[in-house]
């Protein structure tokens, strides 16, 4: 039941998720209070207490947001899209299989997965229809979750809504819950998630083994080598190399490797496409300001050519000795 699935990021105490205000029971809080979160009209939950927060307004902000909105609705990212979600799928087959044979699990076939870093939910919008019922979607922006939120009330995916009486074309699609939250203190019950995916996000090994079940997936997309080398050489005077594996052997105690997938598409940019993958990317804040104009001013004539080139990870939870 999803009931016991969140915790509350205050006392810990199981929280209860309700259309007007989630709250936890208390039963954790040395005084017995329990902890109200107002769900706000758009239908995500701010779940991150100020002590949480390194900032005012952290995570993405709106302009970079709005920047990557427009940017991914042209689809220049539709690729890597499709793979992460070709990717999820065979092992959401797979792990509704193994469901069906085994009799231990008859009681415990819900499949929860978490996406997070989402973002304003590109990715997690594709990752509805698969084989998911519970799909959670994370990020510390507060302006990312209202964009997430209102794209999937539109949609009638908003775990709410699913709660009631939908179309039967919608029925097939995951109950999204928008949460606004920190990655390191995720109100997640510890072993509630079948999967996670991280798209462009922090790697948190720790965080991901604890709330994952035994067996459970982790899918990565990070850049790979060569990813937007054009613009990078265009605005650094020297480049550094993505070191996509990098993070690899932080995970090494918990999770195995089983695949790894490469993609590169090639990318053709008017100056306003141009001008919105830098706003939505470091090289906003990073690159000096004169070599961004020189650079937006290569494709006033003719469209800039550069490769995006991607690199996914498919990993599972190493099953404990203890288990």
């Amino acid at each position: 039941m999803l009931v016991s699935l969140f915790v509350c990021p205050l006392c810990q105490s199981p929280l209860h998720p309700a259309p007007d205000t989630w709250r936890c029971d208390g039963s954790l809080n040395p005084k017995q209070i329990a902890h109200p979160f107002d769900v706000a009209r758009q239908g995500y939950v701010n779940l991150l207490p100020v002590q949480q927060k390194k900032s005012k307004a952290p995570g993405d902000s709106q302009e970079s947001i709005t920047a990557r909105q427009r940017f991914l609705a042209a689809g220049h990212y539709q690729p890597l899209q499709a793979l992460i979600c070709e990717q999820m799928d065979k092992l959401l087959v797979e792990y509704r299989a193994s469901l069906n044979k085994s009799t231990e699990n008859k009681n415990s076939s819900t499949v929860r997965w978490l996406d997070i870093g989402c973002g304003e939910g590109y990715y997690t919008q594709a990752m509805a229809p698969l084989r998911i019922d519970t799909l959670i979607a994370a990020d510390i922006s507060k302006p990312a979750l209202v964009e997430l939120a209102k794209t999937s009330k539109a949609a009638n995916r908003l775990w709410y809504q699913k709660a009631k009486e939908v179309k039967p074309e919608d029925k097939q699609t995951a109950a999204i819950y928008p949460l606004v939250t920190s990655a390191a203190h995720l109100p997640l019950r510890a072993n509630s998630m079948m999967g996670v995916s991280s798209i462009f996000s922090p790697i948190l090994p720790e965080a991901f083994n604890e709330i994952l079940q035994e067996s459970g997936y982790l899918v990565i997309a990070k850049p790979d080598v060569g990813h937007l080398a054009r613009i990078r050489e265009a605005l650094f005077d020297e480049v550094r190399e993505h070191d996509s594996d990098k993070f690899l052997p932080t995970l090494a105690p918990y999770f195995k490797l089983i695949e790894t997938q490469h993609i590169s598409t090639l990318l053709s940019l008017s100056a306003p496409d141009l001008a919105d993958l830098l706003t939505m990317t470091p090289y906003a804040y990073r690159a000096r300001s004169e070599k961004r104009q020189a650079l937006l001013a290569m494709a006033e004539g003719m469209p800039f050519n550069t490769e995006a080139k991607f690199v996914v990870y498919v990993l599972q939870k190493i099953v404990s000795l203890n288990t």
